[in-house]
């Protein structure tokens, strides 16, 4: 089949080639000159392991191409997928869906016989049927169906996830785009992965919903690892004893400094403004959006009692920016909230990370950036443990210590025990939900 890609961003470039590789010939759009360019010379623009090697394998089979050339893209397809980026709207907290009405407009315009529109954006239920209409609107009379499709891709093991899914969601209304849609999807079906149709609205509240309740697992286990620390319970006992009811599972119950990344911080904030605007309001999204921001600052609050109070003055190293490890995405990264505090308390930052340095030269002013973690400690007064890079697992913390002017380690991710920490020499450690150790 002939797939057009609307997009090369995260969610269209990872699934253009992931289809390519399913054997369909895929046609990639940008309307960005330079990351096509980039695409055409073999480079990819973002950071997922194994992604380069996958779309190199695909462009010399002759199955995955780019453009910038839209009408060309689409003619002949059998499918058009929009996967432009919808950013939070700023002021209403809800998804700007500019970009998916241009890209359905524009698709209209270029048509020459039929197809099925499929959004894989993460769009507000409702959506699909916009699109609908704007095409409608612009090709009166034009012979096309819409779908929904809503992406899972984990950042990190995107391709795994695409190629073995735990499921695959498609919302239509037609036999003919179900027929459509299950042809694009055969090598998954012929291996009994599980393929979920329904309808358009159903398809887009399994997306928001899905990331709702995980969110919502990391900001629940947050909150008891802030009582654990009270009543001197460890959450990660308590994290292994509830994650063992089957009902409850282990997955995202791991106690840190706060979700983040491109889509649990947009897209429960858009959910709780559907439910509003629709006198449904989803009151335990609307507490985890806060209780979220809530566990960043009592990041900072814990960092400054290790400082005695306060950051002026002291040098604090900084291991991982990036919100999660095996990305180079920074969006609404704990980082972005926790280092500018350090900054702005008159600390001097060291940082290290390793895909985050691209990305993170704008958005974290003020820093130094250091190329090892050992670099980085050295005369430094704290280091702190911020996102949970394999790099950072087994660290020589003996030799951390004993460079550092104040062997103090903030571990934000419990990766080390306090005893580890105690005997390799740090005279206090933090982490989350657990014991510390303090000098």
């Amino acid at each position: 089949m002939k797939i057009a890609m609307i997009g090369t961003g995260y969610v269209g470039l990872v699934s253009g080639v992931c289809f390519s590789d399913f054997g369909h010939k895929v046609v990639c759009v940008d309307k960005d000159p330079r990351k096509i360019e980039m695409l055409e010379r073999g480079e990819v623009p973002i950071y997922e392991p194994g992604l380069d090697v996958l779309m190199h394998k695909n462009v010399e089979a002759g199955r995955l191409s780019f453009t910038l050339d839209l009408k060309t893209a689409i003619d002949g397809a059998d499918a058009v997928f929009i996967a432009v980026g919808t950013p939070t709207r700023r002021g209403d907290g809800h998804a700007d869906l500019t970009y998916v009405m241009a890209a359905a407009e524009e698709i209209a315009k270029a048509a020459t016989g039929y197809m099925v529109v499929v959004t894989k954006s993460t769009v507000p239920v409702g959506t699909n049927r916009k699109v609908k209409e704007v095409i409608s609107a612009a090709v009166p009379g034009l012979d096309f169906d819409v779908a929904s499709n809503p992406e899972f891709l984990r950042e990190g093991a995107a391709i795994d996830d695409f190629m073995k899914p735990d499921r695959v969601v498609v919302g239509v209304e037609s036999d003919r785009a179900k027929q459509v849609m299950a042809d694009i999807y055969r090598p998954l079906y012929l291996r009994d992965f599980p393929i979920v149709t329904t309808d358009l609205e159903s398809a887009e509240m399994i997306k928001y919903a899905a990331n709702a309740f995980l969110a919502t697992k990391i900001t629940f286990i947050n909150e008891i690892a802030a009582l654990c620390e009270k009543v001197g319970a460890d959450v990660k006992s308590v994290s292994k004893g509830m994650g063992m009811d089957g009902r409850i599972g282990n997955k995202f119950l791991h106690a840190g400094p706060g979700y983040g990344g491109s889509c649990f911080p947009k897209d429960t904030m858009a959910l709780a403004r559907i439910g509003q605007e629709h006198a449904a309001p989803i009151s335990i999204v609307e507490t985890v959006i806060k209780v979220n921001e809530d566990v960043k600052r009592r990041m900072i609050d814990k960092l400054a009692d290790l400082c005695d109070g306060g950051f002026n003055g002291q040098t604090v190293a900084v291991l991982g920016v990036t919100f999660k490890p095996n990305t180079d995405d920074m969006r609404d990264a704990p980082s972005l909230t926790i280092v500018p505090a350090l900054v702005g308390g008159g600390a001097k930052v060291r940082v290290v990370d390793p895909q985050g340095r691209r990305e993170g030269e704008h958005l974290l002013p003020g820093v130094t950036w250091e190329e090892d973690p050992y670099a980085a400690a050295k005369g430094a007064d704290l280091l702190v443990i911020l996102t949970e890079w394999n790099e950072f697992r087994a660290l020589d913390l003996s030799r951390l210590a004993g460079s550092m002017a104040q062997a103090k380690l903030a571990d934000l991710r419990n990766i080390y025990a306090a005893s580890d920490a105690a005997a390799a020499g740090f005279t206090a450690y933090e982490s989350i939900g657990r014991v510390g150790l303090t000098s």
